[in-house]
This record gives structure tokens, C-alpha cells and sequence, in this order.
């Protein structure tokens, strides 16, 4: 190993014995009981809340993922992804996060998003409790193995490694980290994370565009390739049977744009839907302290996500620039190194190890959050609620701790193909949370006529719908090729309405609860 390639080593494992260190700082905390340890006992403030929700909710895709489909496509399908989550952070911010805190209050003061739904339809037959728990632990073992991606492409590409045991190895320490500390490390660590994300984006885009020569310079770069800087086409690399793009004359090749009409713009825009449905971040909202500080955490957070997506961005564009070619960034699956390769190149080691810390640091507050609640669904909701009514806070401890494992190790099979895209793998299980989560937690906040039947339908609907359109629907092209999470999205809230109207209205018990979260006070 190269002296160069040590002192970024050590930068970034100075990073991550900080990391353990707030983890064990929180450790004897978080261990005190399950709701300390799932929810952190909704002590958040609000710069933490902010943050934190943030940091957990972009993960690695945020420093690889978006800018390598701008560095291989161009702008339109990152710009369009980008400003439906920014949209989405905001109004989910605005509508959202206050009446759940509240309503989750009321609702038998619920710790997790299943208990929080089931308790709102007073359910005695867990059916909405497992649904949920179901889901979780399906999408969020698909999230979590896109955080492992992330980590093995991360070391593999920085030291020389092989991707396989660096993907264990990154797996490994985000297990541990999450046995150690709970909610509150991991929200805590988070900020943190939050932090160093925004300095890595910020000072790669500075210093950057200084080395591409210039903004104009860029930009100049982004319009000289066909659809490559427009909002309406998109650039197509020519690539060889392998999907390896083809060079001459030392420049990369491309074909005719494709195009990037108005119903694959309003697809790619819902992504700001997911954010209604994505537990990560609609726990912070449970756990902030106090309801009135939610205004303040909610400016720090659009904030922080308008900036970092738009940097994201652009430094694929900026990379395109820097690196027409380059051996790392030949394929679209090598393109999500592009951060990586201008960190090494802009930096003394040392300071590019902090930077790609970056890198490291979205993926564990990332993995953690994943990992945490998909443990929780299955220890809290499915065992503890399910199973085996009645269990100890100290048996839900040590199952959740045997899932953790589970998990890890599930994700590390479907992270084992090197060659995974890791903005795909997100999308994926994005738009699963998106419509199975996001369409009911709406109707369930703001529809009071909103029955069981109908949450169940929905859901369902919803959750089925993800795997119907992506893996059958989608491949056939034309009209059929859009964001599965559009349309899955919008039959979930259809059979929300129908079931709903065609079944019983519920209780008065429900809807006097409904009508007390409205108003509640704290």
C-alpha cells in the first residue's frame, strides 16, 4: 500500500472510531428499554432531528449514485430526481411531520410506524401490524444491501481491495455499530454524518470547477454532447456487448439523444412521493422532543437537501467535464465512482480521506437506520405483537439483535453481484415504501373516513404493485417504461377510497381519537 493511499486509510479510520465512539457513548442509554432503544424516547432536538432524518434518508446514492447518472446520461434524469425529493422533503416536512407526532402521541403512543398504524384502526387481529412489519423488513433488506454496495465499491476503488470483502467488511462495522448504540447513537452519529456529507459535496464542487476551468467551462463541456444538458432528452453513451462506452480519438462516444418526455419527467418527479412512506425519516418526526420545534427543523432540512442535491448533481456534470475518460468510469455501474476519482484527484491524501468520508458517512447513517427498523418491525411488531404477546422488553432486545443478523446477511447476498447499480437498487426499494407506506400514512393522517379494509387494500395494492410493474410491466417499454412508484402509488390511494366507502365507517372511538390529534396540544 501506497504512503498516499495510507494516510487516506487513516483518515477514514479515524472517522469511523468517532462513529464507534458515539455509538458506545449512547450504548448504556439506549439499552435502558425498547422504546429508548427503537425511538431514542423522543428526546430529538431539532438541529439533530433535521440532520439526522436527512443523512439517513440519502445514504451513499447521494455522493455516487446521483452524480454517476449525471456523469453517464446527463442532466434530465437527475435533475427531475432531485427536485421531486426536494419538493417531497419540504411539503413532507410541512404536512406531515407535526400531525404524526401528535397523532402517534394519541394513538397509545406508538414507537414504530406498524405500531402507530395498527393503533390507529384499533386493531385486535394484528393484520396491519404484520403487513407492515412484512414490508419493512423486505424493502429495507434491499436498502440495506445498497449501503453495502456502496462500501465495497468505496474501498475496492480507493485501496485496491476486493469488492467482496470490503462489502463484508463495511456490513460488519454498520452491524456492530447499530448492536452497540440503538436510535439514539445512530440519530446522534447521524448529525454528524449529516455534517460531513455537506462539506464533502461543498468543497469537491468548489475546488472542482476551478480544476474543469471554470463554470462556463462545465457547462460549455455538458452542451457540446447531444441531450447531455437538457431537461427533455438524454444523452446515450454507445457502449460495447458488455456495456463498457467506447472511446476515439480520447473521447467518449455517444449516439443520438433519447428522449425524455413529459410522462417520464412526472415518473421520475415522484420520487418526491417516497418520502411520505420512508420510515427513516418519518421516525424523526415521532422523536423530536417537542412538536413546536419542528418548524425549525424543517427549514434546516430543506435547507441542507436543496444544496446537497443540486451539488450532487452537478459534480456528475463537473466530472463529465474533468474526466471524459476514464478506465473507473466506463460503465454506468463504474460512473457512481466519479466522486471517488475527483477526491483523489483534487486532494492531499489525507484531506481526501476526510472528504470520502463523506462517502462512508451517508452510507452508515444510511445502513444503521435500515437495519435498526427492520429489526424493530420484526422484534416489536411481529414478535412482541404477534407472536408472542406479553414478551419482556429484555427477550425484544435480544431477538431484534439475532434479526440484525439475519438482515446483514441477507443484504450481503443481494449485495454480492460487483456490479450492481446502486441508484437502481434504491429506487427499487424506495418506491416500495413510497406506495405501501406513503398513500396510507396520508389517508390515515387527514382522512378520518379512512377504514381498516381500506388500509389493508391499500397497502397491499401499493406493495404488490412495486414488484408487478418493475419486474413485468415496465420491461415491455412504451407507456409501460415509468417510475413503478408513480403508478403504484396511485392505485394504492384509488383502493384506499373504494374499500374505504364501500365498508363500514369506523367507530366513534377512532374518529374521536382523529379529531383529538387535530388539536392536541402538548
Amino acid at each position: 500500500m501506497s504512503g498516499d493511499t495510507l494516510q487516506v486509510l487513516v483518515a477514514m479510520a479515524a472517522y469511523m472510531l468517532i462513529v464507534v465512539g458515539i455509538g458506545i457513548y449512547f450504548a448504556k442509554r439506549s439499552q435502558k428499554n425498547s422504546e429508548n432503544y427503537f425511538l431514542g424516547g423522543r428526546s430529538l432536538g431539532p438541529w439533530v432531528t433535521a440532520m439526522s432524518a436527512e443523512a439517513s434518508d440519502m445514504s451513499g446514492w447521494l455522493l455516487m449514485g446521483l452524480p454517476g447518472v449525471a456523469y453517464w446520461c446527463g442532466l434530465a434524469d437527475a435533475f427531475w430526481t432531485a427536485l421531486g425529493l426536494a419538493i417531497g422533503t419540504y411539503v413532507n416536512w410541512l404536512i406531515v411531520a407535526k400531525r404524526l407526532r401528535s397523532y402517534s402521541i394519541v394513538s397509545g403512543d406508538s414507537i414504530t410506524i406498524p405500531d402507530f398504524l395498527s393503533n390507529r384502526y384499533h386493531e385486535k387481529k394484528k393484520i396491519i401490524l404484520s403487513i407492515s412489519a412484512v414490508f419493512i423488513l423486505v424493502f429495507f433488506t434491499v436498502y440495506a444491501a445498497s449501503c453495502f454496495v456502496t462500501c465495497g465499491k468505496l474501498f475496492s476503488t480507493l485501496f485496491g481491495f476486493s469488492y467482496h470483502s470490503m462489502m463484508i467488511v463495511g456490513a460488519l462495522f454498520v452491524l456492530l455499530y447499530t448492536f452497540l448504540g440503538g436510535f439514539l447513537a445512530e440519530s446522534a452519529s447521524d448529525f454528524m454524518q449529516g455534517v460531513v456529507m455537506f462539506f464533502a459535496l461543498v468543497v469537491v464542487l468548489i475546488f472542482g470547477t476551478i480544476k474543469a476551468g471554470g463554470f462556463s467551462a462545465v457547462i460549455d463541456n455538458a452542451q457540446a454532447i447531444e441531450g447531455f444538458f437538457s431537461l427533455t432528452s438524454i444523452a446515450s453513451p454507445t457502449v460495447d456487448a458488455d456495456g463498457v462506452q467506447q472511446v476515439a480519438n480520447g473521447l467518449p462516444l455517444f449516439g443520438e439523444a433519447g428522449s425524455y418526455g413529459f410522462l417520464t419527467i412526472i415518473s421520475t418527479l415522484s420520487w418526491g412521493l417516497g418520502y411520505f412512506g420512508v420510515p427513516q425519516v418519518l421516525l424523526r418526526f415521532m422523536a423530536i422532543r417537542k412538536g413546536k420545534e419542528l418548524t425549525r427543523s424543517r427549514r434546516i432540512a430543506t435547507i441542507w437537501c436543496f444544496i446537497s442535491l443540486a451539488a450532487a448533481v452537478y459534480i456528475g456534470l463537473m466530472g463529465r467535464a474533468m474526466f471524459p475518460v476514464h478506465e473507473s468510469l466506463n460503465t454506468s455501474s463504474g460512473a457512481e465512482n466519479i466522486f471517488i476519482i475527483i477526491s483523489q484527484t483534487l486532494f492531499h491524501p489525507a484531506v481526501a480521506g476526510i472528504v470520502m468520508a463523506g462517502i462512508l458517512a451517508a452510507t452508515i447513517s444510511s445502513s444503521d437506520s435500515y437495519l435498526l427498523i427492520a429489526s424493530s418491525a420484526f422484534s416489536k411488531n411481529l414478535y412482541e405483537g404477534v407472536f408472542k404477546k406479553g414478551a419482556s422488553d429484555k427477550q425484544v432486545m435480544w431477538v431484534s439483535r439475532i434479526i440484525l443478523m439475519v438482515i446483514a446477511l441477507i443484504g450481503i447476498a443481494i449485495a454480492w453481484d460487483e456490479d450492481s447499480v446502486i441508484f437502481k437498487v434504491v429506487s427499487f426499494a424506495w418506491a416500495g415504501f413510497g406506495a405501501t407506506f406513503g398513500p396510507i400514512m396520508l389517508f390515515s393522517l387527514f382522512w378520518k373516513r379512512t377504514t381498516r379494509a381500506g388500509a389493508i387494500a391499500g397497502m397491499l395494492t401499493g406493495g404488490v404493485m412495486v414488484f408487478v410493474w418493475n419486474l413485468l410491466l415496465r420491461p415491455l417499454g412504451g407507456l409501460w417504461d415509468i417510475y413503478e412508484l408513480f403508478p403504484a402509488f396511485v392505485l394504492s390511494c384509488i383502493a384506499i377510497v373504494v374499500v374505504s366507502l364501500l365498508t363500514k365507517a369506523p367507530d366513534k372511538a377512532i374518529t374521536d381519537e382523529f379529531e383529538k390529534a387535530k388539536t392536541y396540544q402538548e
